[in-house]
């Protein structure tokens, strides 16, 4: 008779996994921080390189084509490579990229740069929250993957510094004060980050997963290609970056416009809403999801289900009135529901695919996501030039919603020891 694997309440947590998940935060919150706050200091950049426009826009643009089309290889990285060894390449060089942006030149110069910071932090999001899984094995597994996406909330919420320091300085004081502690905490990250524990640590009776270095990167896209279960979760996060990214593109724009609120004020109701619940949902969905998920092994599957179909009568109502307060209670809705499955993004692809390609899957999520979001902002605009009415945004995006999470609903979990 096979022993049994151990159930998820005596999962063994390993030294160091928390300390593991809080220099990912910090790691995580520099990501995002350093990724967005360009946008924040638009008019210091177009001064300084008298751009147009559109080559502004293309710096947003170019970044993320590029941290698109790495994403799989960056996951495959990971995968064969080791977690802890891509992790610290990435941060290492998104922050060289960072502190170099502050002697760009020329706008050529400051584009090659930001399409090298794509490339750069299209390898860390997998590898991170790869090594955190492999940490967090049993009942804390939501939480802490949770808590690490907390910091990316928290790094594009702080996104903003960086235009407070080029409008008080100029934009390229803004990239040496935050470069350069970034670089520093890359290297502080070589003495203090050490790899996860295998497979094999906790988990007695189940085959050991193929080394890292047997690991190649034509066997996992054909591994993830002819997965059901993950193509199905790909179906669900193509839908929620689409809605996602319509949401921080064009919902400013669109409430500046419908609700003849002022530019500010626009900006913060359509995602400071979106950002608070959203952290809030992370916390709340991964505690949650651990708790169940000691006697339902589908609650990282719930979870984000339950999340999407509270949202979906939210959207349905801010669509079809036209009081400010449904459409704040809709993107509330929203990023509590994008908490939910934030949280539960890496464990869910721990259900379906196995060890040694999770980070690929992760990558590949990533960069389909990516483009099925950027996608959904180009097809809004084409409406808004042909003139076409968006104002019911919101009750289009309900049916998405939906379809979201019946994605969900339907996925089945691999056997236990398939992962």
């Amino acid at each position: 008779m096979p022993p049994k694997n151990n159930p998820p309440s005596t999962f063994p947590l390993a030294r160091g996994a928390w300390t593991t998940v809080a220099l990912l935060w910090v790691a995580g919150c520099l990501n995002y921080l350093d990724r967005t706050m360009i946008t924040t200091m638009h008019g210091s950049l177009v001064k300084a390189f008298d751009m147009t426009e559109a080559q502004f826009g293309l710096l947003t643009t170019g970044f993320l084509l590029v941290y698109a089309s790495v994403s799989p290889l960056g996951g495959f990285l990971a995968d064969r490579f080791g977690r802890r060894r891509i992790i610290l390449i990435s941060i290492f060089g998104w922050s060289l990229t960072t502190w170099l942006t502050a002697y760009a030149t020329n706008y050529s110069t400051l584009l090659l740069l930001r399409g090298l910071l794509g490339l750069s932090e299209a390898c860390y999001l997998p590898a991170a929250m790869g090594l955190i899984t492999d940490y967090h094995r049993g009942p804390t597994r939501s939480f802490a993957t949770g808590l690490q996406m907390t910091g990316l909330v928290c790094g594009s919420t702080i996104g903003g510094l960086g235009g407070w320091l080029a409008e008080h300085h100029d934009w390229s004081f803004a990239y040496k004060v935050i470069g350069a502690p970034n670089v520093a905490y890359s290297l502080l990250l070589i003495f203090l980050l050490r790899e996860g524990p295998g497979k094999e640590a906790d988990q007695p009776g189940v085959a050991a997963s193929p080394s890292a270095g047997s690991v190649s990167f034509g066997a996992a896209m054909r591994s993830l290609c002819l997965n059901k279960s993950f193509l199905l979760v790909l179906c669900a996060w193509c839908l929620q970056g689409a809605v996602g990214w319509v949401i921080i593109g064009w919902m400013p724009t669109q409430m500046h416009e419908q609700f003849k609120l002022s530019q500010g004020a626009a900006g913060f109701s359509a995602l400071g809403y979106v950002y608070v619940l959203q952290f809030i949902g992370l916390l709340i969905g991964g505690l949650w999801s651990d708790r169940w998920s000691l006697t339902y092994e589908r609650s990282r599957l719930m979870i984000p289900v339950i999340g999407l179909v509270m949202a979906v009568p939210a959207f349905w109502m801010a669509g079809h009135s036209p009081q400010i307060s449904y459409t704040i209670f809709s993107l509330m809705m929203w990023g509590f529901a994008a908490g939910f499955m934030g949280a539960n993004m890496m464990p869910i692809i721990c259900l379906v695919v196995p060890n040694q390609y999770r980070a690929s899957g992760l990558g590949v999520m990533n960069c389909v996501t990516a483009i099925f979001g950027g996608l959904s902002i180009y097809a809004v605009g084409l409406l808004r030039d042909a003139r076409v009415d968006v104002t019911q945004m919101l009750a289009f995006a309900s049916g998405g919603v939906l379809l979201c999470a019946l994605f969900l609903f339907v996925v089945k979990p691999a056997p236990a020891a398939a992962r």
